[in-house]
């Protein structure tokens, strides 16, 4: 009881510092929301908005009970969740942050996870796609797109430990013990997309625009946490609060022998993980190795504005955010230590004669690369499939609402 009420004066007390904050710096915020919303807006909502509505396609016509089929004895020896686990984790590599929770907890829905099978699944699945890492951060901001690979190396394989780790977690229910003893062949997979199909009566017209109606919902939601974190992160920095939690930081970082300087942009990176690893590139006393490992361990911990998006999601359903919260702690550490282990067999070996360059600002991607192609491509033609995404979505709701 008394812990119920310090969370809400906590609440309360945050709260009022952060509307009182707004009033009292409403440029810096104004700016900040502006930063949140063009990063929606050109890319993140073009970007993941196919892979929603294609994902809730598949969903619906069976393929992914089909892929869950096929893919079941190789998905649970290894983590211990069904085949379509593995659906959930090519997609949310392929797309990106938080695809991996909004899959998950599609299916747990859908009821093709049990409630322990999707905590497991969700603790693995969430991860930056490879686009974000290997033009973003290591063209974009570190100027070297020779440690992309390095970082998406250590980030994936993080990603695997942490899948193997939670493997452990729950109880193994009956239902787990008589599918392992199961032999899934090519025509039990068909039948069972059959199956699927036939029970979602839905005509393709119906499913498509459930499919466009439910992809937009997650993505305004999405946008909402953008452009929030986006002015918590400065208001904190302005209040000093972030520099107050650096000081904290520094003795962590000292006992690992890293520079004091990437305190402030690891806590950066901790509320939001684009200014965090653009701000990790630019330390200037820090060698390329020690930004890399903490480039690592930001990228893995996903930042809070992530998580958020991941706790609002998962609240539709009865899967829990400790075990996710728990996960990406894992997955941080695991990064940082694989950054450490792979620096020389991965960079160092294959980059002998190269010689380490300054960080640029953000957006620059270098001229005639494709990275730099993609990103003024996105930037053109990215606002205009938000506004006819947004368009197709009055349509669907105004439909919908006159058939009502």
């Amino acid at each position: 009881m008394v812990l119920s009420k310090l969370k809400t004066v906590f609440l309360s007390v945050s709260v009022s510092i952060l509307a009182a904050s707004l009033i009292s710096f409403p440029r810096e915020s104004f700016e900040a929301s502006i930063r949140g919303l063009n990063m929606w807006w050109e890319i993140v909502f073009p970007s993941l908005l196919p892979f929603f509505i294609i994902s809730e396609m598949l969903i619906g016509f069976g393929v992914v009970k089909f892929i869950g089929v096929l893919l079941e004895p190789l998905m649970r020896p290894l983590f211990k969740v069904p085949g379509v686990g593995g659906f959930v984790w090519a997609m949310g590599m392929a797309s990106g942050q938080p695809a991996g929770a909004k899959f998950s907890a599609r299916l747990r829905q859908e009821g093709h996870l049990s409630q322990i099978e999707a905590e497991r699944l969700v603790s693995f699945t969430n991860s930056s796609n490879p686009l974000f890492i290997f033009s973003a951060v290591a063209v974009g901001f570190f100027n070297n797109p020779k440690i992309g690979l390095l970082l998406a190396a250590a980030h994936y394989l993080g990603n695997i430990c942490v899948g193997i780790i939670m493997r452990f977690y729950g109880k193994e229910t009956p239902e787990e013990s008589l599918v392992d003893r199961k032999k899934f062949k090519i025509r039990n997979a068909l039948s069972v997309l059959h199956q699927t199909r036939i029970k979602d009566n839905r005509p393709i017209g119906k499913l498509l625009g459930d499919a466009v109606n439910s992809s937009i919902q997650t993505l305004l939601m999405i946008g909402g946490f953008i452009i929030l974190f986006s002015v918590i992160n400065k208001l904190l920095y302005q209040l000093h609060i972030t520099a107050i939690l650096a000081k904290t930081i520094e003795l962590g970082l000292s006992s690992l022998s890293l520079p004091d300087m990437l305190s402030v942009p690891f806590i950066s990176g901790l509320f939001e993980i684009t200014m965090g690893s653009q701000l990790i590139s630019q330390v200037q006393d820090a060698t390329l190795l020690q930004k890399a490992i903490v480039a690592s361990f930001v990228l893995a911990f996903s930042g809070f504005s992530i998580q958020a998006q991941v706790a609002s999601i998962l609240a539709q359903t009865d899967i829990r955010f400790k075990p996710f919260f728990i996960a990406r702690i894992l997955q941080g550490i695991f990064a940082a230590l694989f950054a450490l282990l792979l620096w020389k067999p991965l960079y160092v070996r294959f980059n002998r004669n190269e010689q380490p360059s300054n960080a640029l600002p953000v957006g620059y991607f270098g001229d005639g690369t494709w990275a730099n192609d993609f990103y003024h491509k996105m930037v053109e033609v990215g606002p205009l499939i938000t506004i006819l995404s947004l368009f197709i979505y009055i349509l669907i709701l105004l439909s919908r609402l006159k058939k009502s």
